[in-house]
Protein backbone atom coordinates (compact mmCIF):
# COMPACT_ATOMS: atom_id res chain seq x y z
CA UNK A 1 0.00 0.00 0.00
CA UNK A 2 2.92 2.20 0.96
CA UNK A 3 4.91 1.63 -2.18
CA UNK A 4 2.08 2.92 -4.86
CA UNK A 5 1.51 6.13 -2.29
CA UNK A 6 5.49 6.83 -2.67
CA UNK A 7 5.22 6.77 -6.57
CA UNK A 8 1.93 9.23 -6.34
CA UNK A 9 4.33 11.48 -4.57
CA UNK A 10 7.45 11.02 -6.27
CA UNK A 11 5.37 11.59 -9.98
CA UNK A 12 3.89 15.21 -8.38
CA UNK A 13 7.04 16.12 -7.13
CA UNK A 14 8.91 15.80 -10.66
CA UNK A 15 5.59 17.37 -11.89
CA UNK A 16 6.00 20.25 -9.81
CA UNK A 17 10.17 20.80 -10.26
CA UNK A 18 9.24 20.56 -13.62
CA UNK A 19 6.91 22.89 -13.44
CA UNK A 20 8.53 25.26 -11.44
CA UNK A 21 11.24 25.06 -14.12
CA UNK A 22 9.24 26.17 -17.00
CA UNK A 23 7.53 28.69 -15.00
CA UNK A 24 10.91 30.25 -14.50
CA UNK A 25 11.68 30.36 -17.95
CA UNK A 26 8.52 31.81 -18.64
CA UNK A 27 9.01 34.41 -16.40
CA UNK A 28 12.56 35.65 -17.79
CA UNK A 29 12.43 39.18 -19.72
CA UNK A 30 12.65 38.14 -23.44
CA UNK A 31 16.42 39.16 -23.81
CA UNK A 32 17.41 36.73 -21.05
CA UNK A 33 15.52 34.06 -22.89
CA UNK A 34 17.44 34.53 -26.39
CA UNK A 35 20.32 33.21 -24.40
CA UNK A 36 18.52 30.58 -22.56
CA UNK A 37 17.38 29.69 -26.56
CA UNK A 38 21.40 30.06 -27.54
CA UNK A 39 22.46 27.51 -24.97
CA UNK A 40 19.46 24.92 -25.64
CA UNK A 41 20.35 25.31 -29.88
CA UNK A 42 24.09 25.36 -29.10
CA UNK A 43 23.89 21.77 -26.43
CA UNK A 44 21.14 19.82 -29.06
CA UNK A 45 23.85 20.48 -31.54
CA UNK A 46 26.16 17.55 -29.85
CA UNK A 47 25.59 14.13 -30.98
CA UNK A 48 26.31 13.05 -27.26
CA UNK A 49 23.37 14.48 -25.72
CA UNK A 50 20.57 12.21 -25.59
CA UNK A 51 18.03 14.06 -23.41
CA UNK A 52 16.00 16.75 -23.58
CA UNK A 53 16.73 19.99 -21.65
CA UNK A 54 14.85 22.42 -20.19
CA UNK A 55 15.77 25.87 -18.30
CA UNK A 56 15.79 25.22 -14.37
CA UNK A 57 16.98 28.65 -12.96
CA UNK A 58 18.75 31.76 -13.14
CA UNK A 59 22.30 32.11 -11.05
CA UNK A 60 22.97 35.27 -12.18
CA UNK A 61 22.37 37.64 -14.76
CA UNK A 62 23.31 41.31 -16.09
CA UNK A 63 22.98 43.62 -18.69
CA UNK A 64 24.86 47.25 -19.77
CA UNK A 65 22.40 49.02 -22.29
CA UNK A 66 25.48 51.38 -23.82
CA UNK A 67 22.99 53.54 -25.82
CA UNK A 68 20.91 53.26 -29.30
CA UNK A 69 19.61 50.55 -28.58
CA UNK A 70 22.32 48.57 -27.96
CA UNK A 71 22.89 45.96 -24.95
CA UNK A 72 25.25 43.60 -24.09
CA UNK A 73 23.72 40.67 -21.93
CA UNK A 74 25.39 38.03 -19.59
CA UNK A 75 23.46 35.17 -17.86
CA UNK A 76 24.84 32.12 -15.94
CA UNK A 77 21.97 29.59 -15.49
CA UNK A 78 20.81 25.71 -15.11
CA UNK A 79 19.88 23.65 -17.57
CA UNK A 80 18.37 20.31 -16.64
CA UNK A 81 17.62 16.87 -18.09
CA UNK A 82 14.25 15.44 -18.75
CA UNK A 83 12.76 12.20 -19.18
CA UNK A 84 12.19 12.98 -22.71
CA UNK A 85 14.56 12.56 -25.73
CA UNK A 86 16.64 14.50 -27.33
CA UNK A 87 14.73 16.29 -30.41
CA UNK A 88 11.21 16.33 -28.47
CA UNK A 89 9.71 19.77 -28.53
CA UNK A 90 7.75 18.88 -26.18
CA UNK A 91 7.99 21.68 -23.28
CA UNK A 92 4.90 20.47 -21.49
CA UNK A 93 5.93 19.80 -18.19
CA UNK A 94 3.79 16.88 -17.87
CA UNK A 95 4.68 15.45 -20.68
CA UNK A 96 9.08 15.90 -19.65
CA UNK A 97 9.48 16.00 -15.92
CA UNK A 98 12.88 16.49 -15.07
CA UNK A 99 15.36 13.86 -14.13
CA UNK A 100 16.88 14.09 -11.12
CA UNK A 101 19.47 11.31 -11.77
CA UNK A 102 21.26 13.57 -14.39
CA UNK A 103 23.86 16.20 -13.64
CA UNK A 104 22.97 19.89 -14.16
CA UNK A 105 24.57 22.17 -17.26
CA UNK A 106 25.79 25.53 -15.87
CA UNK A 107 25.66 27.27 -19.05
CA UNK A 108 26.53 31.42 -19.60
CA UNK A 109 26.11 33.06 -22.71
CA UNK A 110 27.10 37.00 -23.16
CA UNK A 111 25.83 38.03 -26.44
CA UNK A 112 24.94 41.66 -28.19
CA UNK A 113 21.46 42.88 -28.62
CA UNK A 114 20.36 45.91 -30.84
CA UNK A 115 16.43 46.80 -30.43
CA UNK A 116 16.06 43.35 -28.51
CA UNK A 117 17.35 41.35 -31.35
CA UNK A 118 20.73 39.56 -30.67
CA UNK A 119 23.49 40.68 -32.98
CA UNK A 120 25.90 37.91 -35.15
CA UNK A 121 28.79 40.50 -34.46
CA UNK A 122 30.57 39.98 -31.92
CA UNK A 123 29.35 36.38 -32.05
CA UNK A 124 27.19 35.50 -29.16
CA UNK A 125 29.62 33.28 -26.52
CA UNK A 126 27.76 29.85 -25.42
CA UNK A 127 29.66 27.95 -22.54
CA UNK A 128 27.65 24.91 -21.03
CA UNK A 129 29.46 22.52 -18.80
CA UNK A 130 28.25 19.77 -16.67
CA UNK A 131 28.14 21.32 -13.32
CA UNK A 132 30.33 19.01 -11.44
CA UNK A 133 33.33 19.26 -14.24
CA UNK A 134 32.87 23.05 -13.66
CA UNK A 135 35.84 24.93 -12.31
CA UNK A 136 36.53 28.15 -10.74
CA UNK A 137 39.37 28.81 -13.26
CA UNK A 138 36.58 28.42 -15.99
CA UNK A 139 34.23 30.69 -14.31
CA UNK A 140 36.56 33.53 -14.13
CA UNK A 141 37.76 32.46 -18.00
CA UNK A 142 33.74 33.15 -19.03
CA UNK A 143 33.64 36.62 -17.26
CA UNK A 144 36.63 37.64 -18.80
CA UNK A 145 35.40 36.91 -22.19
CA UNK A 146 32.16 38.51 -21.99
CA UNK A 147 33.66 41.57 -20.19
CA UNK A 148 36.03 41.70 -23.57
CA UNK A 149 33.47 41.57 -25.80
CA UNK A 150 31.44 43.78 -23.95
CA UNK A 151 34.01 46.55 -24.06
CA UNK A 152 35.57 45.72 -27.50
CA UNK A 153 33.09 48.22 -29.37
CA UNK A 154 34.62 51.15 -27.38
CA UNK A 155 31.08 52.51 -26.73
CA UNK A 156 30.70 51.87 -23.87
CA UNK A 157 32.29 54.11 -20.92
CA UNK A 158 31.20 54.01 -16.83
CA UNK A 159 28.48 57.46 -17.54
CA UNK A 160 26.84 55.08 -20.18
CA UNK A 161 26.08 52.02 -17.95
CA UNK A 162 22.65 51.97 -16.68
CA UNK A 163 21.65 48.16 -16.14
CA UNK A 164 21.40 46.15 -13.03
CA UNK A 165 24.65 44.37 -12.21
Amino acid sequence: MSRPLLLLLLTAGAFVASAEGQAAYDQLPDLYKKGVDLALQHLNSHASIRHHFLFFKSLSKSDIESGFSVSYVFHNFYLKATRCAKGTVETDPKKCPFRNDRPLIDCAVCYKTYSGETESEPKPYVNCVHKPALTEDMKIKRVEHCDKMAYSSGTVTLLGVTGEN
